[in-house]
């Protein structure tokens, strides 16, 4: 690897930017692809670059000219910013950590986000816009708010739907997340904003306890990150 390679796949990392090592299994040159950056998915190479980011899977494909290439991923880690040290947050910050994820629990209530219930977990009481603000969530960011109050929950979820996180995600009945959108259309959001946000929160298996409804959101949150939904027929 050249070492201008080198400097710059570092330097990817260290801003924790999507990249792709693809090396020539022949030459051993490298080159960097950036599949999050490449407009509609790109095609060929950086396709399949996509494909493995995708997978967090590194594999050797073939070039269009037959040459066997290996594409390394360097994917940034996964994170899931919890908005509420409620109930729930408890089992899913440790379903989140066994899955893979950095967990960050975001409540100014200090008497619920606190080290006792939450054991190695960060912790941030800063009001939740600010806290999603300093965290920047970006395309490995599944971001989960539990409060059911709208003073947290709503910023929250106005600062998420600012960034590119994977998955947007709210707890609440059906006519619960209505009102939700009704307040959020007063802030000047739209439908298209709308469609980002899982509520009710969680695949509908039948969830009751907060470890159930945990279950529930985890396997939602891996549904989006493994099979993220494709472009619509005729989109750019």
């Amino acid at each position: 690897m050249r070492s201008d390679t080198l400097r710059q796949l570092l330097a990817d990392r260290a801003a924790k930017r999507l990249v792709v090592l693809a090396t020539d299994l022949d030459g051993g040159e490298g080159r960097l692809l950036y599949p999050a950056e490449a407009e509609g998915g790109g095609e060929g190479l950086l396709a399949a670059a996509a494909e493995a980011a995708r997978a967090d899977r590194s594999r050797i494909v073939e070039a269009d000219d037959g040459r066997k290439l290996f594409l390394h991923v360097h994917n940034p880690p996964l994170r899931m910013l919890i908005v509420g040290a409620v109930h729930i947050a408890q089992p899913l910050s440790r379903m989140a950590v066994l899955a893979g994820y950095d967990v960050s629990i975001v409540d100014p209530r200090h008497s619920f986000a606190s080290e006792q219930r939450f054991p190695g977990v960060d912790l941030s009481d800063d009001w939740p816009d600010e806290a999603l603000e300093r965290l920047a969530p970006d395309q490995r960011t599944a971001i989960v708010t539990l409060t059911h109050d709208p003073k947290l929950d709503d910023p929250a979820l106005i600062r998420a739907l600012a960034s590119d996180a994977f998955y947007i995600g709210a707890l609440g009945s059906t006519r619960t997340h209505a009102k939700r959108l009704a307040r959020l259309r007063e802030e000047g959001l739209t439908d298209s904003d709308f469609d980002r946000i899982r509520g009710p929160v969680g695949l509908d298996i039948g969830a009751k306890s907060p470890a159930e409804i945990a279950v529930s959101i985890i396997a939602q949150v891996t549904e989006a990150l493994r099979r993220p939904p494709a472009p619509a027929e005729g989109a750019p």
